[in-house]
């Protein structure tokens, strides 16, 4: 199968070319020994509750700026602080009240670059992604830019700045079209822009960074890590290779000059660096762990039993000292990837032929990671075939300790029925209990949005707690098999367990998506 670059600089021809070289079909087969870790049975048990649902950037979105400028996918991003809950959809971005207020926008993402000159104001590419520095109290939103420009002969400096408030239109048009790249000077260079918020106000001053790339900067993924912010990439869905970087997080939170250092990992799938989660911090020069999914589409081999992982250690007192040690191999329960792999036609909805992706190639944002006394555990999820032909959520818990190996606390394949479960996003709050959000959709129902969880008291590998809808889809995507890249989970600063999510689903009659924010809480919060 000739295989179609996931990039957003993809015109409409090369989406038709993406579209006529994916095969149309179910999911098919299972490795042998994967259906022995399935869960084929609802979890029983009430427990969570939904205690927040709004509609955030969408088809019918209006803000304080006008109507939204859609982008397919919508690559879904989401972070949550005290008082503020902020979006970002490919390469849009607004500002909520916690209660789903519209405060801010929508407006382009890079408009928190302008002033600041230079490829992060001028090119707008997409894929922007955002997260809340909770042990900070900050935001950190990172944009790349995909399309080579000429280098600046200095440096710029951080820029100290306030988001700028232009006066608010309501004749925007909504829209759903790919970006156009322009031309590419020669030699240019790519670019990685980090902002980092100066309080705890996402509407006040931001400190800004562009960071030159000389490989092309996709699908980031940042993590929070005491040492830096940690942004993996892909360098081209062409060869089988991934970047992985880390900016200098406590000059960043100063407004100071600040480094980003990378590393090139060849041969490897898509790479998640590890977010923390809570306040806890993992032990002093404890390395932000990296995983990737096994297997490598690219090479044609999708089935695999194993977890990667490497140890990012940085040393910003001496960078000739920091170090990428890996990969290790986690052994798991076999798997295959959802109808192998990503930009394939696979997820089924009703009364229409078109079939969605399931990006079923790699983790999923996010891998995350939270500090238990001296035990450190990770969550990370993926998309795979189940046994009945469907789309299961993969999920796996590992446990952590510096100076040792990772190992596999438990895993598990929710599956309990035929409809399709996919692209899901993991959180796990501080009672250990782990909730999942993910995409839920079948040839007789709508795609929309679920969230099921457990505590730590379910048998292990089961998610114990019933299953509830976040949002149920009303009709189906026909203009495009890309369905939004990745969902994103985040856990509420105020109270620490409280798992907010976003996800995509349409609206009777609409031709472009919606996207809907919840907020659920598991036993134990208050």
């Amino acid at each position: 199968m000739r295989f179609v670059p996931l990039l957003l600089t993809c015109t409409v021809s090369c989406e038709l070319a993406a579209q006529a070289n994916s095969p149309v079909g179910p999911a098919t087969g299972v490795p042998a020994g994967a259906h022995a870790v399935e869960q084929r049975t609802r979890g029983s048990r009430e427990g969570i509750r939904l205690v927040a649902s709004f509609d955030g950037l969408g088809a019918r979105f209006t803000g304080p700026h006008g109507r939204v400028a859609l982008r397919n996918p919508s690559d879904n991003a989401l972070a949550v602080g005290r008082r503020h809950v902020v979006q970002t959809v490919n390469a849009q971005l607004a500002i909520f009240s916690r209660t789903g207020k519209p405060l801010y926008g929508p407006l382009p993402t890079n408009t928190v670059f302008r002033g600041f000159g230079g490829p992060c104001e001028e090119i707008l590419s997409g894929d922007a992604v955002v997260r809340y520095d909770q042990l900070a109290d900050r935001w950190l939103l990172v944009l790349p830019t995909f399309r080579r420009a000429v280098p600046r002969r200095t440096p710029p400096g951080p820029r100290r700045a306030v988001l700028p408030r232009p006066a608010p239109t309501r004749d925007t048009v909504v829209r759903v079209a790919p970006p156009r790249p322009g031309p590419e000077p020669p030699g240019g260079t790519y670019a990685m822009c980090y902002a980092v918020s100066a309080t705890d106000d996402p509407m006040g001053p931001w400190y800004r960074y562009e960071f030159t790339r000389p490989l092309f900067p996709d699908y980031p993924r940042p993590a929070v890590w005491p040492d830096g912010y940690y942004v993996p990439t892909s360098t081209g869905d062409d060869v089988i290779e991934k970047h992985v970087c880390v900016a200098e997080r406590t000059r960043m939170l100063r407004g100071e000059r600040a480094r980003e250092l990378c590393r090139l990992v060849p041969g490897v799938n898509f790479l998640n660096t590890a977010d923390l989660d809570g306040r806890q911090r993992p032990p002093r020069g404890a390395p932000n762990l990296v995983l990737a999914a096994g297997g490598s589409q690219l090479a044609g081999v999708t089935d695999a039993s194993e977890l990667q992982l490497w140890r990012f250690h940085v040393d910003w007192a001496d960078t000739a000292r920091t170090t990428l040690v890996g990969p290790e191999r986690v052994a798991v329960a076999p798997y295959r990837y959802l109808c192998g792999g990503q930009l394939t036609s696979c997820v089924p909805q009703p009364g229409v032929a078109r079939r969605l992706d399931a990006q079923g190639d790699k983790l999923m944002a996010r891998v995350v990671y939270r500090q238990f006394g001296a035990r450190g555990s990770i969550v990370a999820a993926h998309s795979v075939n189940t046994a009945n032909g469907a789309g299961g959520v993969r999920w796996y818990e590992l446990h952590a300790a510096v100076d040792h190996p990772v190992t596999l606390a438990q895993q598990g394949t929710f599956a309990p029925d035929s409809s399709y479960r996919w692209m899901p996003s993991p959180a796990i709050d501080r009672f250990g209990n782990v909730g999942i959000g993910y995409s839920f959709g079948s040839a007789s129902q709508f795609p929309g949005q679920r969230f099921a969880a457990r505590t730590p008291r379910d048998p292990p590998g089961t998610l114990g707690l019933r299953e509830v809808a976040l949002v149920n889809g009303e009709a189906a995507q026909t203009t495009t098999l890309r369905w939004q890249d990745y969902t994103q989970t985040a856990v509420d600063p105020l109270d620490d367990c409280t798992i907010w999510y976003v996800g995509d689903y349409f609206k009777a009659g609409d031709s472009a998506y919606s996207t809907r924010i919840g907020a659920f809480r598991l036993p134990g919060c208050r």
